[in-house]
């Protein structure tokens, strides 16, 4: 008969009975809440045993072996989702791993409980635990993907070996997301499905690939179910968005540029429940544009890695479950109102993102090599800039960290239905070993080296396009049989959605929103505004610090401060000046260190642009091009939900 494992679920009350410290803490630090532990060992290591234990900090591998003493812990923060798998039946023909322990051992797959292809002789269960190790680096870092397995067989039966592994991922779900009751830990969650619309054409065109491959995969070790949507006409993501009942999900993710989240955000602005939508809906975005701005902004103030992967950085934010409240810009034109998230602008940053457009299938690169063009062919505008100022301290930054909360490229069009559901099974092989270079098998895997000093390299994929890392796996001490393995992850796509097409109105949707503050667009501005009259190069209004991934715009920026940055470019402004601002906005000193007559930033809380009657340019709203001609815009602090990292 086997004794119960040692793993141990504290009441409401918790109680930390074995105290255990995280590694560099000292004796003086209180003890960290220990929820379950469990003794672990791999067969591999004589006299080696593994002490997991599951904290309030995360999941602390402590490695016992010969006398030394080694702990490291994952922190909750970085992982991201667990599963409970089963092993498979084994087919004929299967080539045995040359790193395990046992002699005829054939490869070894492992499936969901109710799959029906469930090997019953093994009684195993096992616990896949995924994660995203921040490591930091002079360039600022990045997301190092990590797979710790827990096998369970401490028991003859596997309903008993599946009952402490579910145990433990109800546990760290729980946990990570930020859960702190025990007895929430056994209450039904949010089971909606997220709703993802891309949008294949943002910029150079394979935001399709980049979802399937880059996105999907963390999709499912997170556990997200969600509907897609594919675009293929201007403006359908805002009908769709207008039309359906959104409540069926519990999130909105736009794979795409800056343009889709524009389209997402105005469709909740025109319905007549908008208050209750932005209430409820937050709005989660994927970087496939050519500028993203708005996901760089996100991860630039929750010190987030991007530049190495963004889309990576910005699907993690998204299984995170957190959000932030989002300022939102009332704009108003002669014909229209819309709602902003992003920029307004009028002059030579319009000029370069709109007349780039015909470059678009280079991606980012088009606003360089455009910029270059319109300093040699500089225009100068005749017009009006009024606003009123907003109070902000130049010295004051206690507004620096953005409000958070927990909860669920060009424009967009069209949606067609993902019509299918594919499951991959997860394959628990040891790909490494199967064959040499030179097609020969050996024995020389990496991951039979379960030194701890080396066990998160080894468990980690250094490919993160390939989807097959290396991992290494723990095995309950009391098992009979234990073996060193390697996996390949599952990947899961949506279910099937629904084959309903969107309605449309065929009329102009009516735009709701909170009411204007400002006077109207046709009457004239009020004594607090100050005006300036003159010749213009540009007039341009942030209120991200990223215009684009390399456009560092608006360094003072938050994502619910309140304040919009204009800035204002006067005629006169020397080429060598603007080839200076040009330079410096990919580090965000662009501005000038002293006063200047021709370059200043002013923090804002409302703005007036009138061009002079015959002149010809562009305007932008979110780098959509607009109606040219007098524009006006006002900020509603904290009014709309955007998913964020933590």
């Amino acid at each position: 008969m086997v004794d119960k494992p040692k793993s141990e679920l504290v009441g409401e009350e918790i109680v930390n009975q074995s105290p255990a410290l995280s590694k560099g803490t000292d004796s003086n630090s209180p003890p960290h809440v220990v929820y379950l532990t469990e003794t672990f060992y791999i067969s591999s290591k004589k006299n080696t045993v593994f002490e997991v234990r599951l904290t309030e900090k995360g999941l602390s591998l402590k490695k016992q072996s010969n006398g030394s003493t080694k702990e490291q812990t994952i922190p909750l923060k970085d992982i991201i989702g667990c599963r409970c798998l089963r092993s498979r039946r084994k087919t004929k023909g299967g080539s045995a791993c040359a790193c395990t322990s046992i002699s005829g051992t054939v490869q070894l797959k492992v499936v969901d409980e109710n799959s029906g292809e469930q090997d019953e002789s093994d009684v195993s269960a096992y616990l896949y635990i995924y994660a995203y190790i921040l490591k930091r680096n002079r360039r600022g870092g990045f997301r190092e993907r990590t797979t710790i397995t827990l096998r369970f067989r401490s028991f003859d039966k596997y309903e008993d070996n599946n009952k402490e592994a579910q145990k433990w991922r109800a546990a760290i779900k729980y946990l990570i997301a930020g859960e702190t009751s025990i007895k929430s830990i056994f209450q039904p969650k949010d089971a909606r499905k997220m709703l993802v619309i891309l949008n294949p054409k943002s910029g150079s065109g394979k935001a399709r690939e980049m979802f399937q491959q880059r996105v999907v995969p963390v999709f499912g070790e997170a556990e997200i179910i969600y509907d897609l949507h594919i675009t293929k006409k201007s403006d359908w993501a805002r009908e769709f968005v207008r039309n359906r009942d959104i409540y069926l999900w519990r999130g909105i993710v736009v794979v795409g540029g800056d343009g889709i989240f524009y389209e997402v955000l105005n469709g909740l602005f025109e319905r007549e429940d908008w208050q209750t939508a932005i209430e409820e809906v937050s709005i989660g975005i994927i970087p496939c544009g050519s500028g993203n701005g708005l996901a760089k902004t996100i991860s630039h103030l929750y010190d987030e890695p991007f530049e190495t992967k963004p889309i990576l950085a910005s699907a993690l934010t998204v299984v995170k479950g957190k959000h932030s409240m989002l300022d939102v810009v009332r704009v108003e034109t002669r014909s229209q109102i819309m709602f902003s998230f992003l920029s307004v602008g009028w002059g030579l940053i319009s000029d370069i993102d709109i007349e780039s457009e015909r470059l678009r299938a280079i991606g980012g690169q088009r606003f360089t090599l455009w910029s270059v063009h319109r300093l040699i062919s500089l225009r100068t505008y005749q017009g009006k800039v009024s606003y009123i100022p907003a109070l902000v301290s130049l010295t004051n930054r206690s507004n620096s960290l953005p409000r958070e909360g927990t909860g669920g490229g060009g424009g967009g069009g069209g949606v067609g239905l993902l019509k299918h559901s594919v499951s991959y099974n997860t394959t628990l092989d040891c790909s490494d070993c199967q064959a040499g270079t030179n097609g020969d098998s050996h024995n020389n895997c990496d991951s039979c080296d379960t030194n701890f000093s080396d066990v998160l390299s080894l468990e980690t994929g250094s490919n993160m396009d390939s989807f097959r890392p290396r991992i290494d796996s723990w095995y309950s001490a009391h098992s009979r049989k234990s073996t060193y393995f390697s996996t390949v992850d599952s990947i899961y796509e949506s279910d099937q959605a629904s084959n309903e097409g969107t309605q449309t109105d065929g009329n102009m949707a009516q735009m709701y929103g909170p009411p204007s503050r400002i006077p109207a667009l046709t009457a004239p501005v009020s004594d607090n505004w100050k005006t300036i009259t003159g010749e213009f190069v540009m007039a341009h209004a942030a209120y991200q610090s990223h215009l684009s991934t390399d456009c560092f715009f608006a360094p003072r920026s938050k994502l619910n401060d309140g304040v919009i940055w204009l800035l204002i470019i006067r005629a006169g402004v020397s080429r060598s000046q603007l080839l200076s601002f040009m330079l410096g906005l990919g580090s965000g000193t662009h501005l000038p260190t002293q006063e200047n007559e021709y370059i200043q930033m002013v923090p804002v809380t409302a703005f007036r642009i009138e061009p002079s009657s015959g002149t010809v340019g562009h305007m932008t709203v979110d780098g959509e091009n607009v109606q040219y001609g007098p524009i006006q815009a006002e900020i509603f602090p904290g009014l709309a939900k955007v998913m964020v990292p933590k």
